[in-house]
């Protein structure tokens, strides 16, 4: 222990810097293999400031992009274990529709991920999703595995299972230097750490955290918006619509997706794939009035397509992506970059919600 009003200083096998869902499981399994591991996060938890917070995303098997498909089989018996671990549920099972354009790159790309089974007709999807209203010609697929993840109940739930296997927590502690080395030093606002092994998972802020080491990363965070529309007759069934992703739109080129009402009741999640660029300490701090085009363009979508919502959004909240130019699409991850930087390979990333 440290004297009254001295930083703390310490030594581990392996420290994480940032706690959102990449680093906790990077922790979580750092653990379980016996490491002595530190989790360090700048903010303190639970906060809303980074991509990991709110109360769902989407999960499934079809991508594509070949590499995650192979993945998600592994990624669902982990999201198993975990609930097991922690004695909850994590995953509501939905199923997803993919609906887009015939030809599209991106559509064909999941339909060569499903089943000749899982190519819609009209009459199914109007069973499986009543609500929505693809246009003449466009092609629906299905996949059975897609659903939501409870997010803030999912990081929580590996947070305390990284505690239970001896992991270390610090949150409220900024990073304010990385000293490399055989054993890299790692300071804090708070204290004074070191390990062979460092892992960063700082998201939008990860530039700001190696800047000082001399890496320049092509890492650009956006603001999203994340908007909640009112259903016109609320279900009174209490039946869960699936998840969508629509893409190949030409006024939507990053691609919608929706979540059925699980947050708020009567309200459906429908979010535009893109954001704006900014600066993740300035993310909440836009000017009232400022203008939101994506939300004008989610808005004619779902005039279009869920004609059973209200055109105008009832909720607005804001989200952080981080993006590289390595991706054709925001990924909730940062792509493997220096030494330093690996992103946990066992989490595949999940549509956001």
């Amino acid at each position: 222990m440290a004297a009254p009003g001295q930083p703390r200083c310490a030594s581990y096998d392996a420290i994480v810097i940032g706690a959102g869902i990449q680093g906790s499981f990077a922790a979580y399994h750092l653990a379980r293999r016996g490491r002595d591991t530190l989790l360090l996060e700048q903010f303190f938890l639970p906060h809303s400031r980074g991509s990991s917070h709110g109360q769902s995303r989407i999960t499934r098997s079809a991508y594509p992009q070949e590499h995650y498909a192979r993945m998600m089989p592994h990624s669902f018996q982990l999201w198993q274990q975990l609930e097991d671990e922690a004695g909850t549920s994590l995953y509501r099972r939905t199923g997803l529709v993919v609906l887009g354009p015939p030809g599209d790159p991106e559509l064909e790309g999941y339909r060569h991920r499903v089943g000749p089974d899982d190519v819609l007709n009209a009459v199914t999807l109007a069973q499986r999703f009543p609500g929505l209203r693809p246009r003449p010609g466009e092609v629906t697929l299905w996949d059975s595995t897609g659903g939501v993840l409870l997010a803030d109940r999912a990081l929580r739930a590996v947070q305390d299972a990284f505690r239970r296997r001896g992991g270390t927590v610090c949150d409220g502690e900024k990073v304010l230097r990385i000293d490399p080395g055989a054993e890299i030093t790692v300071t804090t606002s708070t204290g004074m750490y070191r390990a062979p092994r460092l892992i960063i998972t700082a998201g939008a802020w990860t530039n700001a955290v190696v800047a000082p080491l001399g890496l320049h990363l092509p890492l650009q965070p956006l603001r999203i918006d994340v908007c909640y529309w009112r259903e016109k007759e609320p279900s009174s069934s209490g039946a869960v619509t699936p998840c969508f992703i629509a893409t190949g739109l030409p006024y939507a080129p990053h691609g919608i997706y929706g979540l059925p009402a699980l947050e708020y009741p009567g309200l459906v999640k429908v979010c535009y794939h893109y954001g704006s660029p900014t600066d993740p300490e300035e993310r909440d701090r836009t000017p009232p009035g400022s203008p939101r085009p994506h939300v004008g363009l989610l808005s004619n979508f779902i005039s279009s397509y869920l004609p059973g919502l209200e055109p105008q959004p009832a909720v607005l909240e804001s989200c952080l992506y981080t993006v590289s130019p390595m991706s054709p699409l925001p990924p909730r991850w940062v792509p493997a970059v220096p030494q330093a930087l690996i992103p946990h390979p066992m989490v595949p990333p999940e549509h956001p919600g």
